[in-house]
């Protein structure tokens, strides 16, 4: 139960996202907040009010319209919000964050309607801590920033990228219990090279080519810092920057500051959980197998980063490790003699003879193929035949988002691999029915693992985030996938245990973060870990 303030009564109570609970007041409670008169007679449970609310949202023709009335409803009644997101998550994710959030931040100047967030520019360097002052919250603990550069696989949105830290907030929020006022959606808008939205009258953003160089180091820097400061307990994850960018940064703070990127670590750690999952149904150890990315951006390198400290955990020497890793881009497969890879790429820029995709799938015969290349429809029928020609079950996943850029569709994948393919997509697809069996894809959502992995790092105070907690994640995620599940088709497990799956991670990695510190781990972890969360219920 939610404590009002004293002072907070009448219809400024009313317009108080954190404490209203509109019709759901009691007849008690109308008196002590001096509220008869400002609703209808009839008391609601929160359980009635969400019955209205999912009426009027499936009334909707479209998402969109859903994303800004569930905005709209975040923004007047915060608990029963994150109430419905819980309860419902099936349906609500979806419109909250992957696939609509990428249409939302396309659009997002155009439906504004009130602010959320924190916006840092260029403008204000030398004076961020100072204007960080004048957030109404004094206990933030967890901050997600982007500069909108590559949101999703959509680009360089500039400010409108905004969407991508309220909406992963709110994943936060409802599913590691984070409390919303301990959260911090930050834009840091430099500019943008999208001469659209510059020339757009609505765009709200800067009207500037993006700032780069030492000088946009130079704000991120003062940023962290000031953050470091106003905000020690604070965690940062950084979010849908350009490649360099977000390798650059995570290199920069990691080993100094309580930080992650979510594109290269977060997805990782969900690839690996998928991975792990699978095979337990095609009968392989883990370190038997062979990987082949499409794409080598920060998403596909993050993974392969992760994954070669997992075979390494294994037995297997770095270089052996690395073997078992291959990409390719839009150039063909990443062999030693191209000049043109960046720096990141180069590791895993194997002595081989140069081969096209396909090429590469049918000289290399992997066992996963990964897609992480923002290119839709890229896994043709040619490619998906190809891997069910050399694996008796293919790991296939289509990880890029949103789901208008994932490189296949759940129904090709199965019906290319005559059923026999391991299927996930970043954004959710509908089962398939086939052959009179039905397959229930995987969505390697992110949403897996970034709230257990916050909550877990801020109840263990994690000073820094170590690649073993992103290991520990993924088994913990792996080990929550039912052998119904697999049976049925999915890596992962049903996104209505999103909560519970978030409680089991946040457990293990709070464990790990203890036995990195060499403290010792409480009886009652798993109590501290609930009762920090916070309870939308009234």
């Amino acid at each position: 139960m939610t404590q009002v303030p004293e002072s907070l009564t009448g219809i400024a109570l009313l317009h108080n996202p954190r404490y209203n609970k509109s019709t759901a007041f009691t007849e008690e409670e109308r008196d002590c907040y001096h509220l008869h008169g400002l609703l209808p007679a009839s008391i609601s449970t929160q359980g009635r009010q969400i019955e209205r609310i999912l009426e009027n949202i499936r009334r909707k023709a479209y998402d969109i319209e859903r994303y800004v009335f569930l905005s709209a409803l975040q923004s007047r009644n915060e608990r029963l919000f994150y109430r419905l997101l819980i309860d419902h998550v099936e349906e609500m994710l979806p419109l909250v964050y992957t696939p609509t959030v990428g249409q939302a931040c396309q659009e997002f100047a155009h439906i504004f309607r009130e602010t959320r967030g924190f916006y840092v520019t260029l403008q204000d360097k030398g004076r961020i801590y100072d204007i960080l002052g004048n957030w109404p919250e004094a206990d933030v603990r967890l901050i997600v920033i982007t500069d909108g550069e590559r949101i999703l696989g959509l680009g360089d949105l500039g400010a409108n990228g905004m969407g991508i830290p309220i909406g992963k907030l709110s994943l936060y929020s409802a599913f590691a219990g984070i409390p919303p006022e301990q959260c911090l959606p930050v834009m840091l808008d430099v500019g943008t090279n999208n001469e659209t939205l510059r020339n757009d009258p609505l765009y709200l953003g800067l009207r500037r080519p993006r700032l780069g160089g030492a000088d946009y180091l130079a704000l991120v820097d003062e940023f962290v810092d000031a953050v470091q400061r106003r905000y020690p307990k604070a965690l940062i994850q950084f979010e849908d920057f350009l490649t360099p960018n977000a390798y650059g940064l995570l290199n920069r703070y990691r080993k100094r500051v309580r930080c992650f990127n979510d594109d290269i670590q977060g997805t990782a750690a969900v690839a690996l959980a998928g991975i792990l999952a699978a095979c337990r149904r095609v009968e392989k150890n883990f370190q038997d197998l062979t990987v082949l990315f499409l794409g080598a951006g920060s998403a596909a390198t993050g993974m392969a980063d992760l994954l070669q400290v997992a075979f390494m955990r294994c037995g297997l020497s770095e270089q052996a490790a690395r073997q078992r890793l291959w990409f390719v881009d839009i150039d063909g497969l990443l062999v030693a003699s191209r000049t043109d890879l960046a720096p990141h790429n180069r590791p895993f820029a194997h002595d081989a003879e140069p081969a096209s995709f396909l090429e590469a799938i049918n000289r290399l015969r992997p066992d996963v193929l990964i897609g992480a290349s923002g290119a839709p429809n890229t896994f043709t029928e040619p490619v998906i035949r190809a891997m069910a020609a050399h694996q008796d079950l293919p790991i296939i996943f289509a990880l890029s988002n949103p789901t208008s850029r994932a490189e296949c569709t759940a129904e090709s994948a199965y019906q290319w691999s005559d059923g026999r393919a391991l299927f996930a997509s970043g954004s959710p697809f509908a089962p398939v029915s086939m052959d009179g069996q039905t397959f229930y894809p995987g969505q390697g959502n992110n949403a897996y693992i970034f709230p257990g992995i916050g909550l877990g790092a801020l109840v263990a105070a994690a000073e820094t985030l170590s690649d073993d907690l992103f290991l520990t994640a993924a088994q913990a995620l792996a080990d929550s996938v039912s052998d119904q599940q697999l049976a049925r088709g999915s890596v992962y497990p049903p996104l209505a245990e999103l909560r519970e799956v978030s409680v089991r991670i946040a457990i293990r990695v709070a464990e790990r973060v203890y036995r990195e510190r060499q403290l010792p781990i409480p009886d009652t972890l798993p109590e501290v870990i609930r009762e920090a969360m916070f309870d939308p219920s009234y």
